[in-house]
């Protein structure tokens, strides 16, 4: 097991799938609704967005395979939480997505990443193998 290259996976697929749950949310916001395709023009960026953002979350996925090889699945599982902190984050802060901070959403953003910390901060411990009787 390899903790240190399981949690660069790990934090990886994180980058990969707030990177694309923003281009999904940019490139939706400018492309037609599903009853409008036909008659509207469609605009081709927001479409070669949306097709990255599928790609950055089948990269994901294997970096998230790789974790899980040297990563317990409790610590791993909680740096996907940061995701949805660095989602909000990014959000709110860049003017293109129109978002606004609040204080209860900022503080459960707060409280995520402290329990993503207090999960984390303890060194890992290697796991117990018990034979069947």
């Amino acid at each position: 097991m390899n903790l240190r290259r399981g949690i660069t996976f790990a934090l990886g697929s994180v980058l990969l799938v707030s990177t694309a749950q923003l281009g999904m949310r940019w490139s939706m916001s400018r492309l037609p609704a599903p009853e409008q395709l036909l008659s509207s023009n469609i605009d081709l960026y927001a479409v070669g967005v949306v097709l990255a953002a599928i790609f950055a979350y089948a990269l994901s996925m294997l970096c998230w395979l790789v974790a899980l090889r040297d990563v317990p699945l409790g610590r791993a599982y909680s740096l996907l939480s940061i995701s949805y902190a660095l989602v909000y984050l990014l959000a709110a802060s860049l003017p293109l997505f129109h978002e606004n901070f609040s204080l209860s959403k900022s503080l459960g953003v707060a409280l995520v990443i402290l329990g993503v910390i207090t999960i984390n901060s303890r060194p890992a411990r290697a796991p117990e193998f018990r034979s069947a009787p």
